[in-house]
C-alpha cells in the first residue's frame, strides 16, 4: 500500500444531540473524492478517537471503510489504551477490510524506547494489515526516536510514517537509514514547518488538517517532488496557505476545522465537550481568511 499525496484527517461529525451524523461523514467522503484528496485518515486527533467510545469506534471504522471502499482510501485509527486493546480495534478493522490502520502510540505510559518497538513488533504480528505509525509526542508525551523509527519500519507490514516532529535532523536520519522501504509522510503543523524539509529530501506527502477546507491546494503541494519547478509550487502553495495553517492549528484540533467546515455548509457540529467551539472572534478571522483565499466561494455548499 503506497501512502503518498495530501491525506487529510477528517473529523467525527455530531448530531445537536452529540451522536455520530452519518450523513454528514458520507457528504465530507464525498467531497473529498471529489477534490482530488489522495486518501482519508478516520479516528485521529482530528477525529476525537480519544472521546469516542468503543463501540462508536467501531462503528466508524465499520461504515466508513463500506462507504469509502473503491473511492477513496483510509487509513483508520486503532491503538487503545494498551497492546492488548490496540490489537482487537486492529482487528476489527482488517474484519472490515479497512485499507489500513492509523496507530499514534498509547497516550500518557511514556514508554521507553524498548518498549515502543515491541508495541508495533506485537501489533503487527498479531494483525494482517497496512500499519502506518503515527510519531506524535505532542498528544502521547514521547517521542520515537530515530533509531526506534529504523528499526520499525523493517517490521513486515509497517508501510508509512507520519512524522509529527520539528526535528529536521531525525527526518533526515530517518530517510537516510530506511531509504525507501516506507512511505514518510509530515503533518502540517505551522510551529514545526517541516512539509517543504521533508519533501525536498525524497518525502511522500503531508498527512494534514488544512486539507478538510483547500483539498485541492493541499494535494498539488503535498505531490512529491520530482525537478524543481515541484519544490517552486510547494513553496509558493505553503507561503499563500500559511497563514490558514496557523489558524487551523491556533485552538487544539479539530475546533478549527470544524468551525471552517460549518462555514462551508458542512453541518459536523461541535467539538465534545471539554472542548468547545471557536470563540467569535477568531471564527471572523478564520472566515475572513477563507473568504480572502476564495475558499468559501470555491467550496461553500449551495443551498
Amino acid at each position: 500500500m503506497d501512502i503518498k499525496g495530501s491525506w487529510v484527517a477528517i473529523p467525527t461529525p455530531f448530531n445537536d444531540d452529540n451522536s455520530i451524523n452519518y450523513t454528514v461523514f458520507e457528504e465530507i467522503i464525498d467531497f473529498h473524492v471529489a477534490h482530488k484528496t489522495d486518501g482519508l485518515l478516520v479516528l485521529g486527533s482530528a477525529g476525537e478517537a480519544s472521546m469516542l467510545t468503543v463501540r462508536e469506534k467501531q462503528e466508524v471504522i465499520e461504515f466508513t471503510t463500506d462507504y469509502a471502499r473503491n473511492e477513496i482510501p483510509l487509513l483508520v485509527g486503532t491503538t487503545g489504551p494498551d497492546t492488548s486493546t490496540t490489537i482487537k480495534m486492529t482487528e476489527f478493522a482488517r474484519e472490515c477490510n479497512a485499507d489500513g490502520a492509523l496507530m499514534v502510540l498509547p497516550p500518557y505510559i511514556k514508554p521507553p524506547q524498548r518498549d515502543i518497538l515491541e508495541f508495533y513488533q506485537q501489533v503487527a504480528g498479531a494483525v494482517d494489515i497496512p500499519i502506518a505509525v503515527y510519531n506524535n509526542p505532542s498528544r502521547v508525551g514521547v517521542n520515537i526516536n530515530a533509531d526506534t523509527l529504523v528499526k520499525i519500519s523493517r517490521i513486515s507490514g509497517v508501510v508509512a510514517i507520519k512524522e509529527a516532529v520539528g526535528d529536521v535532523s531525525q527526518l533526515i536520519k530517518v530517510r537516510k537509514e530506511m531509504a525507501d522501504s516506507v512511505d514518510v509522510l509530515t503533518c502540517d503543523s505551522p510551529a514545526y514547518s517541516i512539509i517543504l524539509p521533508n519533501l525536498a529530501i525524497g518525502g511522500e506527502g503531508v498527512t494534514n488538517i488544512t486539507g478538510n477546507l483547500a483539498p485541492e491546494e493541499f494535494a498539488e503541494l503535498s505531490r512529491e517532488w520530482e525537478d524543481f519547478s515541484d519544490a517552486v509550487r510547494s513553496r509558493k502553495l505553503v507561503e499563500k496557505y500559511f497563514q490558514l495553517m496557523q489558524l487551523c492549528y491556533s485552538v487544539t484540533n479539530p475546533v478549527v476545522i470544524k468551525a471552517g467546515l460549518n462555514l462551508l455548509g458542512f453541518s459536523v457540529g461541535s467539538p465534545r465537550k471539554p472542548l468547545k467551539e471557536l470563540d467569535e472572534e477568531k471564527l471572523q478571522n478564520l472566515k475572513q481568511t477563507m473568504e480572502d483565499l476564495g475558499l468559501i466561494e470555491k467550496y461553500g455548499r449551495k443551498k
